[in-house]
């Protein structure tokens, strides 16, 4: 437990009262009391061919996910046990995996939809293929407390484009990666499990184009470990629904608080509707923490009306990080419109967004 004397915040929030309450069956699961959602997405029977049509997929998909949640609750309670359940031919985490894969065939797992044929070669604007290209794997200390150790896999591109980006090597190809395959990914989780990481993060770049790929090694994983979704919100619906009973911890990023700066500094045309959709359906099927990474004069137009929507539509309880951790990088002095990027955040921005984040009654937010 070296990890304890760098961030001896990732101890003490073991029995921080308010992360235990917004974060409980993660907690659980982490300390192997419950079972990760993939583990019991295994055991719910799904009865289809891949001759069915999508449509019917989908259908029986929906069906589904109404009774892995009704499962979830009798397994957390005791009621039952997961070797009840038996082991089923075909699962409800084999069928999200089938779906997964047709998406692939005209690619709208984000929400630019580009429709390319993605088993076939094709690329699209994130320019992921078919086997992960994974930059690097490590217990990771820097984030969340409750987190710390957090096992993360960063993966090579992203569906979006910020001029600011901190990881931007990894999101826009700049370096190398190594591919790998699910049995290969999957030897990764369990060890970094294994060697005492507190959960498997999925990170980037961006995890959405990669989400076949991650169901296909969590088919393979064989340790309990919550999953944790490490994303810019950018996703499409279809990729909510193939999340629910998958991920245990949506970690997302709430970047702006309008589609003009999405556009402007990110070129991500329709974010606002994309990331609250995304946000509501987290905490519909998991739990969550919520990123915000405050921008020098943001204040107002993108901070606030986060702020607002946050404490109005998911509750004053859910985990904000309010993040000044911002520094001009990627290609901030490049950008002619971005002028506002160029500096890091004064003192009295980050007093305010503190004042914000008070101001609308949060009652949960780290900063």
């Amino acid at each position: 437990m070296m990890w304890a004397f760098i961030r001896p915040d990732a101890l003490a929030v073991l029995k921080d009262r308010k992360a235990r309450k917004s974060l409980a069956r993660y907690f659980d699961v982490m300390e192997d009391r419950k079972h990760a959602k993939f583990v019991i997405a295994k055991r719910i029977e799904a009865d289809f061919s891949e001759k069915d049509s999508t449509e019917s997929l989908w259908s029986l998909h929906n069906k589904l996910t109404e009774e892995y949640y009704s499962v979830e609750s009798k397994l957390d309670r005791g009621e039952i046990e997961l070797q009840d359940l038996g082991e089923p031919n075909k699962s409800y985490l084999d069928l999200k995996a089938e779906l997964a894969r047709r998406i692939l065939s005209s690619c709208h797992l984000c929400v630019r939809r580009c429709g390319v044929n993605r088993l076939e070669g094709q690329l699209g604007y994130c320019r992921c293929g078919l086997d992960v290209a994974v930059s690097t794997y490590f217990h990771h200390m820097g984030e969340e407390p409750e987190l710390v150790p957090s096992g993360t896999v960063f993966t090579c591109g992203c569906t979006m484009t910020c001029v600011h980006c901190q990881n931007w090597s990894i999101s826009q190809w700049y370096e190398p990666c190594d591919t790998m395959n699910a049995e290969e990914l999957a030897r990764v989780v369990e060890h970094l499990r294994r060697s005492g990481c507190r959960n498997l993060n999925m990170v980037g770049g961006e995890p959405t184009p990669w989400l076949w790929q991650w169901i296909e090694t969590f088919r393979r994983v064989e340790v309990n470990v919550p999953t944790v979704w490490n994303s810019n919100s950018y996703y499409s619906e279809e990729t909510a629904k193939l999340l629910a009973g998958f991920i245990d911890v949506y970690l997302l990023d709430f970047k702006y608080g309008n589609d003009e700066c999405a556009e402007r500094i990110s070129d991500a045309p329709g974010y606002w509707e994309a990331c609250t959709r995304n946000h509501l359906y987290a905490l519909r099927y998991g739990e969550l923490i919520i990123r915000i990474l405050v921008l020098p004069d943001h204040l107002e137009c993108c901070l606030r009306p986060i702020l607002e929507w946050i404490a109005e539509n998911l509750g004053k309880w859910v985990r904000v990080n309010v993040m000044f951790q911002y520094r001009p990088e990627f290609k901030v002095f490049e950008v002619e419109d971005v002028p506002e990027l160029r500096r890091r955040l004064n003192g009295e921005e980050r007093r305010r967004a503190l004042e914000m984040a008070g101001e609308v009654g949060l009652e949960n937010f780290i900063a």
